[in-house]
């Protein structure tokens, strides 16, 4: 499903990803681990296309189809969602106009019929239920005066109303409680558990895969994968930590 190889990035001259080759198929669930700067953010947002992180050589494919030569929005239209560490606030827009919006763009985009105001509401508020999210919020101005959990939960709302191919979640667990923390990890199974769908997640810790079950964790470190294994190599990491796997 996404296929990344010999992966080159770099920002503002600095390289950051340095080699990095991977494949996620379809039905799986990946998870990337490793310690601060080691290229894990820079991987999500050279796979979402953000504008300043420049490719200098290798290759990406998702679906048969070249990554690298969309532009963002050709990429979330054929499928691919980013969920980012620190949502951003958008005053003066409602999560409702955003995500409609939104889901009628991607829509266009596959040469689909939009959907009318009134049956988006229903996908909405449907979607806002299941990952607990008073409907009232789906009004208010996108993640202003959310909290870390509401603006995660609202992440989560977003991808099931846009119910992506493909999910890149930049570690999604950061700063939540425990409550949030079962609710997104709900939130992501209910979504992207699927044969036809596949899960990046990027994380520090251990306690996100213990809600939603990775089927394989890479180890990156200095812009590269250094090590592979089963769900057992995130308890090893959250017990020794990185040092000895980096050396």
């Amino acid at each position: 499903m996404l296929q990344i190889h010999n992966l080159h990035a770099e920002i503002d001259g600095k390289p950051i990803l340095k080699g990095l080759t991977l494949t996620v198929n379809a039905g799986e669930v990946h998870a990337i681990m490793g310690p601060n700067g080691a290229g894990k953010s820079t991987l999500g947002y050279v796979l979402g296309g953000r504008p300043g992180y420049e490719v200098t050589e290798g290759e990406v494919t998702f679906d048969g189809i070249d990554l690298l030569t969309l532009a963002p929005h050709e990429r979330a239209a054929a499928g691919l969602f980013l969920g980012f560490q620190y949502p951003v606030e958008i005053p003066g827009v409602s999560n409702v106009q955003f995500l409609r919006e939104a889901l009628n763009a991607q829509r266009k985009g596959r040469g689909e019929a939009p959907l009318s105001g009134g049956d988006f509401l229903k996908v909405a508020r449907a979607q806002a239920a299941a990952i607990g999210m008073d409907a009232e919020m789906l009004k208010r101005p996108v993640n202003v005066g959310f909290s870390g959990g509401e603006k995660k939960r609202n992440e989560m709302v977003q991808m099931g109303i846009l119910s992506p191919k493909f999910a890149i979640l930049d570690e999604t667990d950061s700063g939540l409680d425990i409550d949030a923390l079962r609710a997104v990890g709900d939130g992501i199974n209910r979504i992207m558990r699927a044969s036809d769908k596949g899960v990046l997640l990027i994380t520090h810790y251990q306690r996100l895969l213990d809600y939603v079950k990775p089927d394989v964790v890479h180890v990156l470190a200095g812009g590269r994968i250094v090590k592979t294994g089963g769900p057992e190599l995130a308890l090893e990491l959250e017990a020794a930590g990185y040092a000895e796997v980096v050396a």
